[in-house]
């Protein structure tokens, strides 16, 4: 009875003695490494962003051989950026390996530009991961800065799992030694210093463990001002750079529903072309041009009156003097009225400078001769002013539903033709071709408008698609024949289109007498090529 009783206190005495490892060992909790909580989607979403973009792999590759599990970082704040409501973990529940991960997140979460960031980003893989590039020098700076943190919460996490390893041998010893021991609870002696060996080993592990833990919450604790001060500088740049891609994007007509039908790669060649050269010189100039052009949209009339010069007769209602219309009022006089109206009769305001719309082609002939490299006002080119104007004009001619035509002029002979028809879309790469296309060389008015005329001809017989408008855009003037002439104004008279002149940069040009003055029936000046609404006027009548 004695043995049996001692045997089994033994037992009870290891049981008591690792009692409390037990419960470590089977209660620990899972340690996550991302501190963006992410669904499948999300996660496939990066997987598949990450996968497109050569420059994302190059930055995780770059931070990886210096900094541990650093794309775990990368892969954080490219969901903080996209998702719609990104919800943090709480620190407890983070690998302590990545709680200076949770920490950056948190900093870039809550700062100002963060926010401002999110408003392109959100939604869109494309813009989250060039956010996420745009910070990439910041997030270097603050991996370093955050060396020591990160190295402190490398061993906390490494501590901890020892410990859990620790509890998990305290417990396989406790089950060997009940598995060895003898039907009266006797513990063979070596299970017996199993079990002891290893709760001392759990207690030693336990203890490093704590150390470890507040030795990287002081570490954490001294790097949050520098996390935070730089978690505001990233989320600012990257919030600005977004924002000059978004703004040049929009400034060049590539709306979001066309960047939502673009391949990743394709979209990062477009941004590419169009940050470098003279397109990003001209985008703001061209971001106004078109803002100005649908603000005089916005304000156009059909028929509209322009500048009154007198009265005439008619049968026009919309332009019908006063006393005509009270007329009206008098029930003897109405009968009157309508014989008069029926007649054509009734007295109207004359008026000139604008005139109906047109419904046929819009054709912008664009000057490309040396001269219009020369710069204006604030270093703009002539040759942006006039390249904005006509990208303006093409924007209109789709609002209209009317096709474009640029062409691009230069010498005699020199002409390249770029036609927008209206039933297909422009396609931005066809945009900027014609946008960044310069032949250089004299000037010849003949050779771009005796093309116009006959693109003109070409759709004559369709009735809906008549009334064309042709609009010169150039710096320079140049003879035409007497020959030639006759055939134009035949043409013009036959065709029935329009011809605008809008002179860049050269007053000389637009005088009096000029040839580009007989030519046109609407002559502009524009002198301050930063004016965009010096041409405000062409987009209300054509």
């Amino acid at each position: 009875m004695d043995g049996a009783s001692s045997g089994s206190d033994e037992l009870n005495e290891l049981a008591s003695l690792g009692g409390t490892w037990l419960g470590l060992s089977s209660a620990v909790p899972e340690r996550h490494t991302a501190a963006v909580v992410a669904d499948r989607f999300d996660r496939m979403t990066w997987r598949d962003t990450y996968a497109q973009s050569a420059a994302l792999r190059e930055l995780a590759r770059d931070l990886d051989a210096r900094h541990d599990h650093a794309t775990d970082l990368l892969t954080d704040v490219f969901l903080a950026a996209y998702k719609a409501g990104p919800r943090l973990r709480e620190p407890a529940e983070m690998d302590p390996s990545r709680l200076v991960d949770h920490q950056v997140v948190t900093a870039l979460v809550e700062s100002p530009g963060f926010t401002e960031l999110r408003r392109e980003t959100v939604g869109d893989p494309y813009a989250a991961a060039m956010a996420v590039l745009a910070q990439a020098a910041a997030l270097r700076g603050l991996l370093e800065r955050t060396r020591q943190a990160r190295e402190q919460t490398g061993r906390a996490g490494q501590g901890q799992r020892d410990a859990e390893a620790a509890a998990s041998a305290v417990a396989e010893a406790l089950r060997q030694a009940a598995e060895e021991a003898g039907r009266d609870g006797t513990v063979p002696a070596p299970a017996a210093d199993a079990v002891r060996q290893a709760v001392r080993t759990a207690e030693a592990a336990s203890a490093a463990a704590r150390q470890a833990a507040q030795d990287a919450a002081r570490a954490l604790g001294t790097a949050a001002p520098a996390v935070r001060a730089g978690a505001r500088n990233a989320a600012a740049k990257a919030a600005e750079a977004v924002r000059q891609e978004s703004a040049l994007l929009r400034a060049w007509g590539v709306g979001p529903g066309e960047l939502e039908r673009l391949p990743f790669d394709q979209r990062a060649r477009l941004a590419e072309r169009l940050r470098t050269g003279r397109f990003a010189e001209w985008a703001e100039l061209i971001g106004r041009f078109r803002q100005m052009a649908r603000g005089e949209r916005a304000r156009k009339v059909e028929n509209a009156t322009g500048e009154l010069v007198g009265v005439t007769l008619g049968d026009d209602l919309s332009r019908v003097i006063p006393s005509e219309l009270a007329g009206l009022g008098v029930p003897e006089l109405r009968a009157v009225f309508a014989v008069r109206y029926a007649a054509g009769e009734l007295m109207l305001y004359d008026s000139q400078g604008e005139q109906a719309t047109g419904r046929g082609a819009i054709i912008a002939c664009v000057d490309t001769s040396h001269s219009m490299y020369e710069a204006g006002p604030g270093g703009i080119t002539r040759e942006a002013w006039a390249k904005g104007c006509a990208l303006a004009l093409l924007d209109q001619a789709r609002e209209a539903g009317r096709d474009f035509v640029g062409i691009l002029f230069s010498a005699p002979g020199r002409i390249q033709v770029f036609r927008f028809p209206a039933v297909r879309s422009a396609g931005t790469d066809r945009v900027l071709d014609f946008a960044e296309t310069f032949l250089g060389g004299g000037t010849s008015y003949q050779t771009p408008l005796s093309a116009a005329g006959e693109l003109l001809a070409e759709e004559f017989g369709d009735t809906a698609r008549r009334r064309g408008d042709i609009v010169m855009i150039t710096d320079d003037d140049c003879g035409v024949t007497e020959e030639w002439m006759r055939g134009w104004n035949e043409a013009k008279r036959r065709l029935g289109f329009r011809v605008f002149g809008v002179v860049v940069g050269a007053p000389r040009v637009g005088e009096a007498g000029s040839v580009l003055e007989a030519l046109c029936d609407n002559l502009r000046t524009v002198e301050d090529l930063t004016d965009v609404h010096a041409a405000a006027d062409l987009f209300r009548v054509i």
